[in-house]
């Protein structure tokens, strides 16, 4: 029986360039979708997954994201005089949903790089990681998707989704097998090649179930541009010692650390919500698009 997934990490030290200005002073993982920033989307994903403790990697100018996992007792006090015992109840439940970790990144060196700052925290466990950026709207939270094919293959698992034309080249792709409906055992990686080179449609996103001998093959990766430590190359390493699977998940992908992906995440979310579809509707309607 393969160990239990117990912790999460969530590399959040990014910079956020594609929505500058709007994140030069605040963090693209707080950007809100609706009324919930997007990195809580991703941790509410991970415990209705079973995740117990949350790892969330930070950098400068990211304090907002710790004051938002933490108890704020004016506010609570206030709500709780005004009789708003509903947003009590939301914002409590925001402080108790998970154990919450930081470890920090002092530089921004990539994906592979802001994993490696976990490892302390995570230990010889196996692990998830999540990436905000990426809102899965799905039935089963589509980690718990990639975690029933961990435990029955017992190796690393990363979330697919296929992406038709040369928009691919803006991944991680997968050359994979398929073994069974939607699952693929892993031949090799490639990190954003170019169209006419890529092996597949399949295109890593930000779901990942690693295991810790990750970690010497990312000590042991060589920068690439920019200095960056990329995860694909310590993946890439790792898939001549161990088999890794993929996992092509139920449910719907919003790339919400691009403007528009965020856009129409932002009307998808809405018009889920019974307290605003109805007038939100109304309004699309009424546009002469």
């Amino acid at each position: 029986m393969p160990q239990k997934i117990r912790k999460a990490v969530f590399p959040a030290a990014g910079l956020g360039t594609r929505f500058l200005p709007a994140t030069k002073a605040s963090p693209k993982e707080m950007l809100p979708l609706v009324d919930k920033p997007l990195i809580q989307y991703a941790v509410e994903e991970a415990v209705a997954s079973g995740i117990e403790s949350v790892i969330i990697v930070t950098g400068r100018g990211k304090t907002a994201i710790e004051d938002h996992f933490d108890i704020s007792f004016e506010l609570e006090q206030l709500l709780r005089e005004r009789g708003k015992l509903e947003a009590l109840e939301g914002v409590r439940a925001i402080t108790e949903m998970a154990r919450v970790s930081y470890v920090r990144q002092k530089e921004a060196l990539g994906l592979g790089h802001a994993i490696l700052q976990a490892k302390d925290l995570v230990g010889d466990e196996p692990f998830a990681v999540m990436l905000a950026d990426d809102v899965v709207d799905a039935e089963t939270p589509a980690l718990k998707q990639m975690m029933r094919v961990y435990e029955k293959y017992d190796a690393p698992v990363l979330g697919t989704m296929q992406i038709a034309g040369a928009a691919i080249s803006r991944f991680g792709v997968i050359d994979a097998e398929e073994v069974e409906d939607g699952v693929y055992q892993i031949r090799d990686m490639v990190e954003k090649p170019k169209y006419e080179d890529a092996p597949s449609d399949l295109a890593i996103i930000g779901r990942y179930i690693l295991t810790a001998d990750i970690f010497p093959e990312i000590e042991a990766t060589t920068p690439g541009a920019g200095g960056e430590i990329q995860i694909t190359d310590a993946m890439r390493s790792l898939l001549k010692k161990r088999d890794f699977y993929a996992v092509r998940f139920d449910g719907t992908r919003h790339d919400a650390g691009d403007k528009l992906g965020f856009l129409i995440a932002t009307v998808e979310f809405a018009l889920k919500r019974d307290d605003l579809a109805p007038e939100f509707r109304q309004y699309l309607k009424s546009l002469e698009l």
